[in-house]
């Protein structure tokens, strides 16, 4: 199942025949190029935030306005020997978050409990005052921005499907099914035509925080991919209650 680590890198116009033979490494004056413009864009885009908080006080709205911070999934620079995005790897699916809501949150407050972007929505709603869809995949993270030493969530999930572009066009597409819990990070690989699971990955994120050593070949950790995976089945709901 080896993705091309640069075929999403090689659709910009600067970078479409570095890295050859496909799955070779970049130059490293091709490395600090990529991390110059990564750095550059991330404090161009940390200006335009304050641009905007700055015209929300011009305009005497900064008090009545809740403001949501948040981006698409992470990005690569190197780790794992790859560029951009497109894994289930947690460097992929973790994302800054960040609410400003005044007389609904204290200023300061961080919440270091798992959140999805699938909790933007219910959240917004409460924090409106406005009623939150029971058809919502996700829940409102106002109880723990109001008690941010809350438990919340038991885990979160994300999928990554390696077929299309982000493959050789012949190959058997696969999707990964992945759950984060505060000890875990697990991913569980389907073959998309037969539907039978083929693999599997499993980090320690206590120990191993750059997912760097698969534990889902020990045998001594074969109880923890049962339960995990029975943990995964049971989904999202389950998670949002914390069980």
């Amino acid at each position: 199942m080896a993705i091309n680590t640069l075929r999403e890198l090689r659709g910009y116009a600067d970078f479409a025949n570095v890295g050859h033979p496909s799955q070779g490494p970049i130059s490293e004056a091709d490395a600090r190029r990529l991390k110059h413009g990564y750095y550059a864009s991330v404090s161009y885009i940390d200006a335009l935030v304050g641009r905007l908080l700055d015209q929300l006080d011009s305009l005497g709205l900064a008090e009545n306005t809740i403001v949501v911070l948040w981006g698409d999934h992470g990005y690569k620079l190197g780790e794992h020997n790859s560029w951009a995005k497109m894994t289930d790897y947690i460097i992929d699916t973790h994302a800054p978050l960040i609410i400003r809501a005044p007389g609904k949150i204290a200023p300061g407050t961080r919440v270091k409990q798992m959140v999805e972007f699938v909790d933007v929505y219910p959240t917004l709603s409460e924090l409106a005052g406005l009623p939150i869809l029971p058809q919502l995949q996700g829940a409102s993270a106002v109880p723990l921005l109001n008690a941010p030493d809350a438990p919340g969530k038991s885990a979160v999930f994300s999928q990554f499907l390696r077929s299309g572009i982000w493959v050789a066009p012949d190959s058997i597409p696969y999707m990964g099914y992945s759950m984060l819990t505060h000890d875990y990070h697990y991913v569980a690989w389907m073959n998309w035509d037969s539907k039978a699971f083929v693999a599997w990955e499993l980090y320690d994120r206590r120990q191993d925080p750059d997912e760097d050593t698969n534990l889902a070949g020990r045998p001594e950790m074969r109880a923890v991919l049962d339960r995990l995976e029975a943990q995964r089945v049971l989904g999202w709901r389950n998670a949002a209650n914390g069980r």
